[in-house]
């Protein structure tokens, strides 16, 4: 029988656009993981998965998506930053370049402040999007960041989706997906900051089976905002100012 296919292309992709994210996709591809569609064909401007269909958000699928979404991040990572398997330079997030750490870094903070803020920063400052004064907001939360404030030693690097705002999570009758990763060694708050950014159904429930699974740190719910500056921060790059000023907020709560 035919599989049928869902095909993304761009005839103007970047070197590497598509094929980061067919290696993201293998390496998320954990045994009792999250179900993540599988490449079919990779090419430079094209890639092909299986066409999902989909159905409605049901209160056991978001139970199924928290469980399995701990034991994805559990399988693990060589150090924050590293990308997936087989890729060897840097990735994707949305339409521009997701730095990853070759090498490790002494900690999250560290990586944190250098490959997911201080890059879009000066992104956002040569387009005049920020200021100086803003600029030195930024930079103080990174100052903070490396000073090794908001480190976790119990808190080991885990493989995560990367970019999993809600529209990266399809609910379909073959069980939850996840699509469009931009996939890196990470913190695994920072996959579940995200399923929140712009609204999720079922949140609630995915959050409470994933603390099930794998309970997470004391007080992680007041570092989500933490862990979403980093996405503003692309929004900020690819659409402008209308995200300066939350991500202004963020970045001063958390210095």
């Amino acid at each position: 029988m035919t599989v049928p296919v869902f095909v993304k292309e761009r005839h103007d992709a970047p070197p590497g656009f598509f094929e980061v994210e067919a290696a993201g996709l293998r390496w998320l591809a954990v045994p009792g993981g999250v179900p993540v569609v599988e490449p079919l064909e990779v090419s430079p401007g094209r890639l092909a998965t299986p066409r999902l269909l989909p159905v409605p958000p049901t209160g056991a699928a978001a139970d199924e998506l928290g469980r399995r979404l701990a034991v994805l991040h559990d399988a693990g990572a060589h150090h924050f930053g590293v990308p997936p398997d087989g890729w060897e330079t840097d990735g994707f997030i949305g339409t521009i370049e997701l730095p990853h750490a070759l090498e490790p870094v002494d900690s999250w903070g560290e990586f944190y402040a250098t490959y997911r803020i201080q890059p879009y920063l000066r992104m956002a400052y040569d387009k005049g999007t920020i200021d100086g004064r803003q600029l030195e907001v930024f930079e103080k939360l990174c100052r903070t960041l490396a000073s090794g404030a908001y480190d976790d030693p119990e808190e080991r690097p885990s493989r995560i989706h990367g970019d999993l705002w809600s529209g990266n999570v399809f609910w379909s009758a073959d069980g939850v997906h996840l699509i469009d990763p931009a996939a890196h060694g990470g913190h695994r708050e920072t996959d579940l900051a995200m399923l929140g950014l712009f609204g999720m159904p079922q949140l609630e429930r995915v959050l409470r089976a994933y603390d099930e699974a794998h309970p997470l740190t004391e007080g992680w719910r007041d570092r989500v905002g933490l862990h979403r500056l980093h996405p503003l921060l692309t929004h900020v790059v690819m659409f402008g100012s209308a995200y300066v000023a939350p991500a202004l907020a963020m970045a001063r709560k958390y210095s």
